[in-house]
């Protein structure tokens, strides 16, 4: 594993666990002040921030042709979350049952990986 790979993991390592304690105190602290079930719930963006550094960090030293490759791969998954979410938008509207917003980001993320894995094929 290269050392970016190493460095993504661990930033969504430390967004699960971060994101599981902050949920845990979420519900020890429900009837506390908003303004800090405001702060607990925002906790796991920093990890997210960490991520999102790391990606941009990566981007920055690519060579053209993996440049061109990522390109494609952000543009694929730009359109097919955006297929896949207002899809299924429109199904809740008829019933679907109801999917949270913090879902949209694990999509993105996941058609980037499918992005990836057609961009590097198309280009071997």
């Amino acid at each position: 594993m290269n050392r970016i790979s190493l460095e993504m993991t661990a930033a969504m390592v430390l967004y699960v666990v971060v994101l599981l304690t902050s949920q845990s105190a979420l519900v020890y602290l429900g009837d506390a002040n908003l303004y800090l079930r405001a702060v607990i719930v925002l906790i796991p963006m920093i990890p997210i921030g960490l991520f999102c550094w790391t990606v941009v960090r990566d981007i920055r030293r690519l060579d053209e042709m993996y440049l061109r490759i990522q390109f494609e791969a952000l543009g694929f998954a730009f359109a097919a979350s955006a297929l896949l979410t207002f899809t299924y938008g429109f199904l809740e509207t008829v019933g679907a049952p109801h999917i949270p917003w913090l879902w949209v980001w694990p999509v993105m993320g996941a058609m980037w990986m499918i992005g990836l894995r057609i961009a590097r094929r198309r280009y071997q």
